[in-house]
């Protein structure tokens, strides 16, 4: 078996790649793996360091809006799974352009590639952002769509075009939609990695508006293992919900940081919130849990380990702080 995984040099992509290759889904044992990625600024392949004398492990440096270069990788591959996306809502606010080619266009891209070449099974990895917000209960699948940044609504979009390609063209893709994800190799833009090496550092931390917005998190390899239970068991044209079911405020969220580093609440600046900020995200995910999905890390045994990899990786964050002026 072989198995195409593109924006596999990022944060999920990495841990499904590494995870893979190190046994953990019996259905995939001895695949052979290819990484496809763009190499943009969170792609990188020190987080593929402990796989890349692997075997069943191959690299290719390509982007997925590029018809030439996938018709060169792709063909005789059996699986592709679709990580590669622009994540980043705050960059999304002031620069869309790149989210909707990418996320929107490289997802169509990618369709039409995996039938060109009569990929046997594709899942898109997609989020619960393009839900929008829901004040209270959890959404199902079935939810319409209410994206609210440019960055989920161009994965919205891509969503919906992974659905047209299993109707109209018989493509056999499933898209997953996921609550907020953290763990180690997290490119520290994001909340938790920013927040631990701010404070680890003796820096402030900036929190937006009243902290109150609330996000369900989800361990990163807990992720990793919905997405397997989907390439294995999902049905094309459908969606699935990957829930880690522990919502926090923002502000819980911090006070959990700060425990964890021995920092208090002078070590915290409120800034003024995002435009667009989206209250709560809940995800119902009982449809995945019918095949086989549940959580296996709680958040504070999953946010120790995140904490402890980020104190004892400085070489891995520090330059990326460094070269994204991030503090």
């Amino acid at each position: 078996m072989r198995i195409f995984v593109t924006g596999a040099a990022g944060f999920i992509g990495s841990q499904y790649v590494r995870d893979l290759l190190a046994g953990a889904y019996p259905a995939y044992a001895d695949a052979d793996v290819t990484v496809y990625d763009k190499l943009t600024y969170a792609g990188n392949l020190a987080n593929l360091a402990s796989v890349q004398d692997n075997p069943h492990y191959t690299f290719v440096q390509g982007d997925i809006c590029d018809p030439i270069a996938l018709d060169a990788a792709l063909p005789g591959h059996d699986v592709l799974i679709n990580f590669a996306a622009e994540t980043h809502v705050d960059r999304s606010i002031t620069g869309a352009a790149d989210f909707a080619v990418t996320n929107f266009l490289g997802a169509q891209q990618i369709f039409d590639a995996a039938l060109r070449h009569r990929v046997g099974r594709v899942v898109h990895v997609s989020t619960d952002e393009v839900y929008g917000s829901i004040p209270e209960g959890s959404w199902r699948e079935d939810h319409i769509l209410e994206p609210n940044s440019p960055y989920s609504a161009a994965k919205a979009g891509a969503d919906l075009l992974a659905r047209a390609y299993a109707r109209t063209y018989g493509l056999n893709v499933s898209v997953t939609r996921c609550s907020n994800n953290y763990g180690p190799f997290h490119f520290p833009e994001k909340v938790i990695p920013l927040f631990v090496t701010n404070l680890i550092d003796g820096k402030s931390v900036p929190l937006y508006g009243d902290g109150l917005n609330v996000r369900d998190w989800l361990f990163v390899a807990d992720h990793c293992r919905g997405i397997q239970l989907v390439a294995e068991k999902g049905n094309a044209g459908e969606f699935y919900n990957i829930g880690g079911g522990r919502e926090l405020s923002n502000k819980e969220l911090t006070q959990q940081l700060l425990d964890a580093t021995g920092r208090d609440w002078s070590a915290v600046t409120y800034v003024e919130d995002r435009l667009g900020h989206d209250r709560r995200y809940s995800v119902d995910y009982s449809k995945t849990a019918e095949l086989g999905y549940a959580p296996q890390v709680t958040f504070e045994e999953g946010l120790a380990l995140t904490v402890d990899w980020y104190r004892n990786n400085r070489a891995w964050w520090e330059p990326l702080k460094a070269r994204a002026a991030l503090a």
